[in-house]
């Protein structure tokens, strides 16, 4: 993945304007596969054993996160695991959308697990195609000044195969958020 988003970058050149401390795609809750909670939870225990301060920050964040918005948490705010009724997904289109990702350090914009940060923030930024036949999109602050074909020719690869094989590898179907899975 992190190849893959090297070489759309360097493609994309002087359009792909993401750079640490722009934060536009660092707001919003957004569903975590088991995958990406896994990511994030070795990513969490790396951190507990090699910068405690910054582990104990981060979980500072994420508790008042979840402090904020568990009364509005579509699924059980206990657990994080987000509810799979009707109501629950349509009550997720509204849940925290403005939110700052708690994994975010307000102070400099830096991710504090950039390395094992969720697929969804490892595809933002440049043109990807979600689906077979889909539409490109990409960051909306980046490609500006792009025709469609430059758009297309900068369009990132991006292995959703594994993703899939990987996650059917995992016994917990469970999805949730950021903030429940830092503090794991």
């Amino acid at each position: 993945m992190d190849a893959s988003f090297a070489e759309a970058a360097q493609r994309a050149g002087e359009h792909l304007v993401c750079r640490e401390g722009c934060t536009q795609c660092c707001h919003g809750a957004f569903v975590l596969s088991p995958l990406d909670t896994l990511r994030l939870q070795t990513g969490m225990g790396i951190l507990r054993a090699t910068d405690a301060a910054l582990a104990s920050e981060i979980d500072r964040r994420a508790r008042a996160w979840i402090a904020e918005h568990a009364e509005e948490f579509p699924g059980d705010a206990t657990t994080g695991q987000l509810g799979s009724s009707k109501l629950d997904k349509e009550r997720f289109e509204d849940f925290a959308n403005d939110a700052a990702c708690p994994a975010l350090d307000p102070t400099t914009g830096r991710c504090d697990v950039y390395q094992w940060r969720p697929m969804t923030c490892r595809v933002f930024g440049p043109p990807v195609r979600m689906g077979e036949g889909e539409e490109i999109g990409h960051c909306e602050l980046c490609f500006t000044k792009a025709n469609p074909a430059e758009v297309v020719d900068c369009e990132m690869t991006v292995p959703f195969e594994l993703e899939n094989e990987l996650i059917e590898e995992i016994p917990s179907k469970d999805e949730t958020v950021v903030g429940y899975a830092l503090i794991g």
